[in-house]
């Protein structure tokens, strides 16, 4: 007679570990850590593009179709290229660096405990985070083709240049909270926000000169109307 109870090589009925139920765990914290600071980026870039460019139209490529403007190139060399390869490389080095600079201390990293230490985590990450855009657009934007390699070094100069003016960018929250309250410092707005999208704006706009009616791709200067006939 065959039994009614599940074998237990059944892999319905298999059970995980406690050492795998921890790593996935963990697998699944540090994606949607990733993840969020993914976001976070995102909209810290878009929003700096008003602070560094507050009366000009910019290219977001195929995005511009849905606010009413001109298409040039969908994807390379647009602002929207930007906001996304540039947010996901910083979300990769920010969390990189964390857990490189906590392995090394040997705690956890905290701006009150060690300001020194987290300042280094910035300069680190925003760098080796923009510079790996950087590289991945110089070796795949067709613009680049013949000069990939001048494109890349150029590109990281800049971001070299630009990223030694992020150093502020951890005491933001410590503004905020002097001013308006503890709980407005350790909010996403005021603690994670509003940090990153001032650092966006000073990262390009000093670092590839990016304010005002400077820094702008070909197709930004016809839409702003600024193309020499």
């Amino acid at each position: 007679e065959r039994s009614l109870k599940p074998s237990s090589s059944n892999p319905v009925h298999k059970t995980t570990s406690p050492i795998e139920q921890s790593y996935l765990s963990i697998t699944m914290s540090l994606a949607k850590a990733v993840g969020t600071t993914f976001g976070t980026y995102m909209i810290a870039d878009y929003l700096s593009n008003y602070l560094q460019h507050p009366t000009q139209s910019m290219d977001y490529g195929f995005l511009n179709g849905l606010i009413g403007r001109e298409i040039d190139t969908k994807w390379w060399g647009t602002r929207t290229e930007h906001i996304v390869g540039v947010a996901a490389c910083l979300a990769v080095t920010d969390h990189a660096s964390q857990a490189m600079f906590e392995k090394v201390m040997k705690k956890p990293l905290c701006f009150a405990k060690s300001p020194a230490t987290f300042v280094a985590h910035t300069f680190f990450f925003i760098f080796t985070g923009v510079t790996a855009y950087c590289g991945i657009d110089a070796a795949l934007n067709p613009a680049h083709e013949g000069k990939r390699m001048e494109a890349f070094k150029g590109e990281t100069y800049n971001s070299y240049v630009g990223t030694n003016t992020a150093w502020f960018e951890p005491y933001v929250p410590v503004a905020v909270a002097k001013v308006a309250g503890t709980a407005a410092g350790n909010s996403w707005i005021g603690g994670s926000l509003l940090p990153a999208t001032l650092a966006y704006a000073t990262v390009k706009g000093v670092g590839w000169t990016d304010w005002g009616n400077k820094g702008l791709n070909d197709h930004e200067m016809k839409l702003n109307g600024l193309l020499k006939k």
